[in-house]
């Protein structure tokens, strides 16, 4: 199923949440996985970028070399090394530019059928930067203008969470969160999970709130997989499902995003934002079609 995982990571002294995460992953679908980390230019002048960045060990403005970039190759490849030596099948891929493009253009280039993030950068959850902030703009441009399903993982998980035993999927009956339903069946089927279809109306019990039936129906839950249905009435979506995920001890919570249709202007969505920062399981964004494709 996710045979070609990528993850990225800017921390170069410590193997990070995602990369575990990523990696065992890829272990489980016995695919590869490919660690990124990108060279960010250091600053700009008016053609673009220049081919500078700061030295990861003196701080210091130095060229984006080959030499450099094997340098680092090196030391992620070190840090990480009693993780993913082990299993083998990784490579660790340095590029240089604007992260979220070169994330998505890596993604590509590598076949990737998940990519695994965190919420923020490491460099600004060390400096504090984080205050009223959700998810960092790198993990949103990747979202919006990505085909592959991006899995955010805020905290180191335990392995066996990984397992992905209870599958929650937020159904709002749009266009987006179909995809992510049907995305969220396959994943059941293949882990043999329980799903817990969650609905969060404005007001419960009245006559516009969907009936079990009718989430069901819109999920196209087959038989053989177990199903469980929550309708909570709430104002804020993504409390709800934070709340009801931890009452049901979700391994996984899958989303739909409200990215660009054609001709407008994309974004992720304030529930996406707010449930992958604040959730301590991994959160699966999903907003194309194409993510099905690979599954089958």
């Amino acid at each position: 199923m996710f045979k070609r995982v990528l993850t990225a990571t800017d921390m170069l002294y410590a193997c990070d949440a995602a990369v575990v995460t990523a990696l065992e992953i890829a272990k489980q679908n016995q695919g590869r996985l490919s660690v990124m980390h990108v060279l960010e230019p250091s600053y700009f002048h008016e053609c673009g970028p220049l081919e500078s960045v700061k030295d990861f060990k003196t701080g210091k403005e130095t060229a984006a070399s080959l030499e450099y970039k094997k340098a680092v190759k090196e030391e992620l490849d070190k840090k990480c090394a009693g993780a993913l030596q082990p299993y083998g099948n990784y490579q660790i891929d340095i590029s240089y530019g604007k992260p979220s493009i070169e994330i998505r253009r890596w993604a590509r280039k590598f076949g990737a059928d998940l990519i695994v993030l965190g919420p923020h950068a490491g460099r600004a959850e060390e400096e504090k930067e984080l205050i009223g902030i959700p998810i960092g703009n790198t993990v949103e441009d990747v979202i919006m203008n990505t085909t592959t399903p991006v899995m955010i993982v805020s905290s180191l998980i335990p392995k066996e969470r990984l397992n992905f035993s209870k599958i929650t999927v937020c159904v709002d009956f749009s266009k987006s969160c179909k995809t992510a339903s049907e995305f969220a069946v396959k994943l059941a089927q293949k882990y043999g999970a329980k799903l817990f279809l969650f609905h969060m109306a404005s007001r419960a019990g009245t006559e516009s709130t969907p009936s079990k039936e009718t989430i069901k129906e819109f999920c196209r839950v087959p038989e053989g997989i177990e199903a469980e249905y929550g309708i909570r009435e709430g104002t804020q979506p993504y409390w709800s499902i934070l709340d009801y995920a931890r009452e049901k001890d979700i391994d996984l919570i899958v989303m739909g995003s409200h990215t660009k249709e054609r001709g407008e202007k994309g974004y992720v969505g304030s529930a996406v934002e707010h449930v992958s920062a604040g959730s301590s399981c991994p959160v699966a964004v999903v907003t194309s079609r194409d993510a099905l494709l690979k599954m089958d």
